[in-house]
């Protein structure tokens, strides 16, 4: 089948969950890629980009599946990655660089969704707090990271709150970014490239279970990594649903293949998307190099639709080189 090469995020000294859960993408992948036949090889991509770039010509692999979700720790690097295979001319699963990092710069991202008729929350910039409406709520996030990195609700505010404004007084305001918090159901949609086209799977609701009154509905950090907090144990994947919920459902689905034909995706992906208390659809972010470790979301999806994992790499794979 030809040598495939695994690139990924070299790890920093003190490598947090977050951080290390890249290797279990990477043994995942390489588990599919070796049952498929290929001849597998590992490469660790960092700002040393002539480094990177002599390995990749040295090995000539057929295709790269690329697993880079960081560079030297920084979100807003990722697109790196694909800039380079580009330029290499070296196909290579997911998104490219022009979807990549459009969709990894929020604010970028939320205009893309406003020009593409896509629904999505008011946003504004950390310095326009004045621009805020006294009666709602916000959430103030990264501009870049993806993962929950940087999400709590310590960053949740009412817009006539002046605490808003000592959050940022020990962080960099052009880093962040405030969001309309739409108070509702939250979904995470996963969407499969391959030999037929795009094929949105089945949707997945994240459940707060015995969250106390007020407390924000939120996936921030803890409810992803720390397996100990109060929000890991009280936030539930399902993928059942009332046939009460079909109109929704099928909404979200033509959402995110708007999505997908919107921003030139390829490979896989995942949309994540609030629902407010009125049955209103909001995109969120669209996640454009989601996770696919084992205990993820997209595989989970994949399991849900009974595609079996190694078929789902492969036609991530037709996606790549086609």
């Amino acid at each position: 089948m030809g040598k495939a090469v695994i690139l990924y995020n070299k790890l920093s000294e003190n490598p947090l969950q977050d951080e290390l859960d890249v290797l279990d993408q990477v043994a995942v992948v390489e588990s599919a890629l070796n049952e498929l036949g290929h001849d597998v090889f590992r490469e660790e991509f960092d700002l040393d980009m002539n480094r990177v770039k002599n390995a990749l010509q040295e090995i000539n692999p057929k295709f790269v599946f690329n697993l880079v979700e960081t560079v030297d720790g920084k979100g807003n690097l990722i697109f790196l990655a694909p800039a380079l295979l580009e330029s290499l001319k070296i196909p290579f699963s997911g998104s490219g660089l022009h979807s990549m990092y459009l969709t990894s710069n929020k604010i970028l991202a939320k205009e893309a969704f406003r020009n593409h008729n896509i629904p999505t929350g008011e946003w504004f910039m950390a310095d326009q707090c004045d621009k805020l409406n006294k009666s709602k709520r916000y959430i103030v996030k990264p501009l870049w990271e993806d993962g929950s990195v940087g999400i709590s609700e310590q960053g949740v505010f009412y817009g006539n709150d002046p605490e808003i404004k000592n959050y940022f007084k020990n962080r960099n305001p052009k880093d962040y970014f405030i969001e309309e918090y739409i108070h509702g159901r939250e979904f995470n949609i996963s969407v499969l490239g391959g030999k037929s086209g795009p094929k949105v799977l089945p949707p997945a609701e994240i459940k707060f279970i015995d969250f106390p009154e007020g407390k924000p509905h939120i996936l921030g950090y803890e409810s992803k990594w720390d397996e100990d907090s109060f929000e890991y144990k009280n936030t539930v994947r399902t993928f059942d649903f009332p046939e009460s919920d079909k109109i929704l459902l099928d909404k979200l689905n033509k959402i995110c293949y708007d999505c997908w034909e919107s921003f030139g995706l390829k490979g896989y992906v995942r949309v994540d998307i609030r629902v407010d208390e009125k049955n209103n659809p909001f995109v969120l972010e669209i996640n454009a190099n989601p996770c696919i470790s084992p205990d993820a979301g997209f595989y989970a999806a994949c399991s849900k639709a009974g595609i079996k994992f190694t078929k789902v790499i492969s036609e991530i794979i037709y996606d790549a080189l086609n």
